[in-house]
């Protein structure tokens, strides 16, 4: 019997490479990946569907499910990022702590993408930043002509305006022209322009590592999503693909804790993997409903409250039914 052909378009992530590179297949599928940056992938189909598998924006899809819900995810993570150093500042704005962002010009790509929301939220919940005190600019980060890829109706209280036809954030944020930017790139800016672009919080690590031992949150950014009319012609599939996703993270599991021969040019990366398994456990990447609930339902929690949501979801609404449990021996 012919297996099913599906198109699947994500980035060449080491969790995920052995799908690409055939070592895991899912059962009954014959999946051709297509390997991309995020950025294009998200474009494509969130504006013409073209893939039948997509790693997706959690806040997109998010969004998604309040217009004509085109996809259905199942509980794959392909990205996860603490946010705190993706907080960035003009030198000469007087930002020098979080609470110093009320009143200011801030930049955002989009809206709408997963990293703001997530900034926005930490900003809000642990520096007393509410998300209404700003004001919000969007467009191209490093090339102008960026437009949100979702129709937005947001609350009036929160103030977004798109930034010119010749403008990008990186350079506005050098200049002055806005404050700060909250982002997931890191801005050209930040390494080429003299030291006028600064970290809001420059030593980020040990205040990433104090809000995970308080919260027991890694956000998440990414999930995997499946066009739902060929979710509902073929419900076996989100299990299969969920499945498969699993065993291939298990890979890299290994590889990173492989002491014969390093699979990755850092040199101390024993050290560091077991410094993270010391400080988030073995399973420090954890895929799945259940062990996810918590960090989900926060972040829906951040779209309601961001004007995304048009009501406060609950996790289990976001997925495949058949991928939020699974059988017991």
């Amino acid at each position: 019997m012919s297996k099913l052909r599906l198109s699947f378009a994500c980035w060449n992530y080491d969790r995920t490479r052995s799908l690409l590179e055939g070592r895991v297949q899912p059962d009954g599928i014959d999946l051709n990946y297509l390997s991309m940056p995020v950025e294009e992938t998200f474009f494509r189909m969130l504006r013409n569907r073209e893939f039948d598998v997509a790693e997706m924006s959690l806040s997109s899809y998010t969004v998604s499910l309040f217009k004509d819900s085109p996809f259905i995810a199942i509980p794959i993570f392909p990205s996860r990022f603490f946010r705190h150093s993706c907080i960035y500042v003009n030198a000469d704005s007087g930002i020098r702590e979080p609470k110093d962002l009320i009143g200011k010009r801030v930049g955002n790509p989009e809206y709408q993408m997963t990293a703001p929301v997530w900034i926005r939220g930490v900003l809000a919940d642990e520096y007393a930043v509410p998300v209404n005190s700003v004001r919000y600019f969007t467009g191209g980060e490093e090339e102008p002509g960026r437009p949100e890829k979702l129709k937005l109706d947001l609350p009036a209280d929160i103030r977004v305006e798109a930034i010119g036809a010749t403008q990008t954030l990186s350079a506005m944020l050098a200049s002055g022209e806005i404050d700060a930017l909250y982002t997931a790139r890191m801005p050209s800016t930040f390494r080429s322009g003299g030291g006028k672009v600064k970290r809001l919080f420059a030593d980020y690590v040990p205040v990433e590592q104090d809000y995970f031992r308080r919260t027991g949150i890694f956000p998440i950014m990414h999930t995997v999503v499946i066009r739902r009319e060929l979710y509902e012609q073929n419900r076996w599939v989100a299990q299969s693909l969920y499945k498969a996703f699993c065993q291939a993270q298990q890979e890299t599991y290994q590889d990173l804790y492989e002491t014969a021969a390093l699979k990755t040019m850092l040199p101390w990366l024993t050290a560091h993997v077991e410094q993270t398994r010391r400080q988030m456990g073995d399973d420090f990447w954890p895929y799945g409903y259940e062990k996810n609930k918590a960090t989900l339902t926060t972040f829906l929690r951040y779209s309601f409250e961001q004007g995304l949501s048009k009501r406060l979801l609950e996790p289990e609404q976001l997925f495949a039914a058949e991928t939020l449990e699974s059988f017991k021996i």
